[in-house]
């Protein structure tokens, strides 16, 4: 009967031998370069956070319609629109149609009907909606299609252009 042949076992706290748990040396060396590796990474990572948090604070938000602002355009607090008689000088016109011709307002992405209204930039002859183009011009002073400046305040050159 073996279990009668072996001992009790018995643990006693002054038998071990800790020495092969110490570090010492190079196992120590390498130990602090990779905390410190570690702890450069974290702090990296927290700051390429905060940095994009920061510029998202500065970035505009979404239009309306849910499309974000190019990178070019100012920030919301440095962007002006055109005064109101600037808006109310751009002529407004009927739309004429041609059989070929498929034009829509690209603000709202609805068609152009034949004799509707519609308002033509005076320096890119882009065409919209009156109401589209009167709304984007009060807070912004370019085209909302090719962002030409039409920053000149001044209804007689506008209307001199068209």
């Amino acid at each position: 009967m073996a279990s009668q042949d072996s001992q009790p076992f018995h643990w006693h706290y002054g038998e071990l031998d800790d020495k092969n748990f110490q570090i010492h040396g190079k196992g120590l060396l390498l130990i602090v370069v990779l905390f410190a590796v570690l702890l450069f990474f974290t702090l990296l990572c927290l700051y390429a956070r905060w940095v994009c948090r920061y510029r998202r604070q500065l970035s505009p938000g979404p239009l309306a319609d849910g499309h974000h602002h190019a990178t070019n355009i100012p920030p919301l607090h440095q962007r002006t629109g055109l005064d109101p008689a600037a808006i109310s000088s751009i002529p407004v016109l009927l739309h004429v149609t041609s059989p070929a011709d498929d034009v829509q307002c690209s603000i709202c992405l609805s068609n152009f009907v034949e004799g509707e209204k519609v308002k033509v930039l005076p320096l890119c002859h882009h065409t919209f909606h009156p109401e589209c183009v009167d709304k984007w011009l009060r807070t912004h002073s370019s085209c909302p299609l090719c962002r030409a400046a039409l920053g000149d305040s001044d209804p007689d050159r506008i209307n001199a252009v068209v």
